[in-house]
């Protein structure tokens, strides 16, 4: 992987990983990307947070709205952007500045390595091990796939209300007097 340097980034769809990389006396962030590493002078948690307020909301507000969705307080996963497939999670508390942020969608698959690392392997195929036990990583992963679960169930039952709603039942009169009503003005 090629690497490159820049002043600024914003969280997308390339994104793999984010973790803290000490530059001189300040901590940097490491991106990975499908293609390429990136250095940023911003910490990890503030790209997250900036990622969140780029797409429309706050990292509050996304912490708050997991914390209705899958009920837990500590280490919660972030949807950064739903509709591209945008979750991440956190190793350890996300002030934390050994923190390390893994997207979801690009995790193939992980293996312990030894008591406190895992190696990650993404789905362009490069892994890195990385300083998280696994145990700590698999909960992770389970609680953002939990997370993906409960939102899309929510998405889908809103989409049936719609539809119900459109519509009406399948076997109703009201739904047979819009239908024709619907075909009449096509």
């Amino acid at each position: 992987m090629t690497q490159k340097q820049t002043g600024d980034y914003i969280v997308n769809s390339c994104t793999m990983y984010i973790k803290p990389q000490e530059y001189g006396n300040r901590v940097y962030s490491l991106i990975g990307e499908v293609e390429e590493e990136i250095l940023c002078p911003l910490k990890p948690f503030s790209i997250i947070q900036k990622g969140c307020a780029y797409y429309g909301v706050d990292y509050e507000g996304r912490r708050k709205g997991t914390r209705l969705l899958i009920d837990y307080s500590r280490k919660l996963p972030i949807v950064i952007e739903p509709i591209n497939n945008i979750y991440t999670f956190c190793t350890a508390s996300p002030e934390n500045p050994k923190c390390i942020w893994f997207f979801a969608e690009h995790i193939k698959d992980y293996r312990r390595v030894s008591a406190r690392e895992t190696m990650v392997i993404f789905r362009n195929n490069h892994s890195n091990i990385f300083p998280v036990s696994y145990n700590t990583f698999n909960t992770q992963m389970l609680r953002t796939s939990y997370l993906q679960m409960k939102l899309m169930q929510r998405v889908e039952f809103n989409k049936e209300k719609l539809i119900l709603f459109l519509h009406g039942p399948k076997n109703s009169k009201a739904s047979e007097s819009s239908e024709l009503y619907l075909n009449k003005r096509k």
